[in-house]
């Protein structure tokens, strides 16, 4: 695993890449070693901001925070990238879950084990009778109904660039995010099932 600094009017400490290792860590635990860090660390004026990018196989997580102090600010964008990462790797089983599924149900509609065979007989005597085979298929599940939450905090009240509204996405943990460009122009980020962020232009 490759970790690449960047100090912007800062020095990039010892302990400060102490705190980053220990919390990727962590996150290696959840997501395997395979991916690599980009950490950005820029003091302004009394803000110490942290940016802390991995990318995993199907696309970037990205961690931000800002505080007082830098160490603050690297242990609050680690939390952020690792509660992103719980989901990520969430929503990786539940692709992978439902890709089986999908493939027992191409094997059940032919000839499958899990049909279950019932022997019955038809005929107007015992003699006559012919045995027959009866399938019996599982019963199809009902869909649940749908829950609607209002949430503003998929919504940017200023104009964002694409880029900072890709970050903002990001920091607020959204699957969906709606804003305007500096041209007044509504846009919708939308984080796809395999983890890629898609951008509709609303007409």
């Amino acid at each position: 695993m490759n970790v690449e600094y960047t100090g912007r009017h800062c020095e990039v400490t010892p302990a400060i890449r102490k705190e980053v290792e220990l919390g990727l860590t962590k996150i290696r635990k959840i997501l395997g070693d395979r991916f690599d860090t980009k950490v950005i660390l820029t003091v302004e004026k009394h803000r110490h901001k942290a940016e802390i990018t991995i990318s995993p196989r199907n696309g970037p997580l990205v961690g931000l925070a800002q505080a007082k102090d830098m160490t603050i600010a690297v242990n609050e964008a680690l939390d952020h990238l690792g509660k992103q990462a719980v989901k990520y790797k969430t929503r990786w089983q539940s692709k992978k879950r439902s890709a089986r599924k999908s493939e027992e149900v191409k094997k059940w509609n032919g000839n499958s084990p899990q049909q279950e065979e019932v022997q019955t007989r038809i005929g107007m005597t015992e003699k006559t009778a012919v045995p027959v085979a009866v399938h019996r298929y599982p019963a199809v599940a009902k869909t649940t109904e749908v829950h609607l939450v209002r949430s503003s905090d998929a919504v940017s009240m200023r104009p964002l660039t694409l880029e900072e509204a890709i970050k903002e996405a990001h920091f607020r943990d959204r699957d969906v995010f709606v804003f305007r460009d500096p041209k007044g122009k509504v846009m919708i980020l939308h984080r796809t099932r395999d983890g890629k962020m898609e951008l509709i232009e609303a007409p």
